[in-house]
């Protein structure tokens, strides 16, 4: 079957093609043809079309193993590949934990059926506990992208340390969440004005920036390489920046909707806003946006954490951390594009994830093959039961008409369209 992407502006900064609208024609499973095309079985027009490589989602969380209830393998990568992802590094923490080769290959037992391919992040802690070092060399030859304790962060110093120096056997990535549990004990929103007002305990900016400043000196002291994922704080950005000038191997990320609220959004105790790291201040946002403007910020994820019904219709101190958004970060992207150029965010969700993880880059030209996202960044549409592909519904824009979607993918010798 062919298929013509008519008309699409490619963002592609290893292309040719980059910034140019062109006629796409997609045949089984390869870019046949790019600029004339004479005949096609279905033709996808998008006004304001955006065609890139396949768009990368370097943290998200399912719960299979373990918690299949909240998400299964199948509904995650649907919901992946219904946002626009033709991959996923996932976060290890399952039951059992990403921890051996066994559970290595279970994640990525759908890749040759899906569009969408799992890439295993695996766990640097025996159960993440933060005690015993796994055996990353194993669990890299096994298929593992990087090493984490996924939501919980890497707090024994010593550990860190040896883990970084471990990993530079075979030029391994660590991420690391920084947060120091001490300091956002029982804590359920940002630290501020708001929290007093609201009566709830703060998790206060210092949590982040304490560890962000511990892992630095670290990667500075032991060398290797680093991501701080899920950074939500100005001064957090600040000493990455600095960093990066000293010529330190540092990226970091943030989640697609961590700029979409403030903490002042939390007035009415909705669950579904209840995120770690929490929503901060319009001063946190701006720096953020100021990051992804200057390159500070390498990649954007989405940060997807399903939960059941039963973890969020709860008294607000209750009730679990995240939310579901493999298919609400197109939205995020358009909002976020009347701030950052367009091109700069595709590439934190194509050209970064890739490098950073150690990925083969697909590049958009005739004879390669079709690994792409087409993105509509005007489409109208509302997020409830018949467009949901999660299992989980904890999302903030849960039935809101919202704008920016992601209308095809291809991969693997498949496409999605929806138009």
């Amino acid at each position: 079957m062919k298929v013509l992407l008519k008309a699409v502006t490619i963002l592609d900064r290893n292309s040719r093609y980059h910034g140019k609208k062109q006629n796409v024609l997609i045949e089984r499973g390869k870019i046949a043809a790019i600029g004339k095309v004479s005949e096609a079985d279905q033709v996808i027009a998008v006004k304001g079309g955006i065609l890139s490589t396949g768009w990368i989602d370097m943290n998200a969380r399912f719960g299979d193993p373990g918690f299949e209830h909240k998400e299964s393998l199948a509904s995650g990568l649907d919901a992946a590949q219904a946002g626009g992802f033709t991959g996923v590094a996932l976060m290890p923490n399952n039951k059992p934990v990403t921890q051996t080769k066994n559970e290595v290959s279970y994640l990525r037992s759908k890749n040759q059926e899906s569009i969408t391919q799992v890439y295993p992040v695996a766990a640097v802690t025996t159960d993440t506990k933060g005690e015993d070092l796994t055996e990353m060399i194993d669990l890299h030859t096994s298929g593992a992208v990087a090493f984490s304790d996924g939501h919980r962060p890497l707090w024994h110093t010593d550990i860190f340390l040896k883990a970084q120096q471990y990993l530079q056997k075979f030029d391994g990535l660590l991420i690391d969440r920084p947060e120091d549990l001490h300091l956002t004990q029982f804590g359920v929103m940002n630290e501020g004005p708001e929290s007093t007002i609201l009566g709830m305990k703060g998790m206060p900016n210092l949590a982040e920036e304490i560890i962000v400043r511990r892992d630095l000196e670290l990667l500075e002291y032991a060398g290797g390489r680093l991501h701080l994922s899920g950074i939500s704080t100005g001064r957090s950005l600040e000493m990455i920046k600095a960093a990066k000038k000293k010529g330190l191997n540092v990226s970091c990320d943030i989640t697609s909707f961590q700029t979409s609220f403030e903490d002042n959004a939390l007035e009415h105790f909705d669950t579904n806003l209840k995120v770690n790291p929490p929503f901060r201040t319009r001063k946190d946002n701006n720096a953020l946006v100021k990051g992804l403007k200057e390159g500070v910020i390498d990649v954007i994820t989405s940060g997807h954490s399903p939960q059941d019904e039963e973890s969020k219709k709860l008294e607000f101190d209750l009730a679990e951390f995240g939310v579901i958004s493999l298919q609400t970060v197109a939205h995020n992207l358009a909002e976020l594009s009347s701030r950052v150029e367009m091109e700069d965010l595709i590439d934190k969700v194509t050209r970064m994830p890739r490098e950073l993880l150690g990925i083969d880059q697909p590049v958009i030209e005739e004879g390669n093959r079709a690994e792409l996202t087409l993105f509509d960044p005007n489409k109208e549409w509302t997020l409830d039961s018949g467009t949901n592909r999660s299992r989980s519904v904890n999302s903030p824009w849960w039935q809101q008409k919202l704008r920016g979607k992601a209308v095809a993918v291809f991969n693997n010798g498949k496409a999605y369209i929806d138009e």
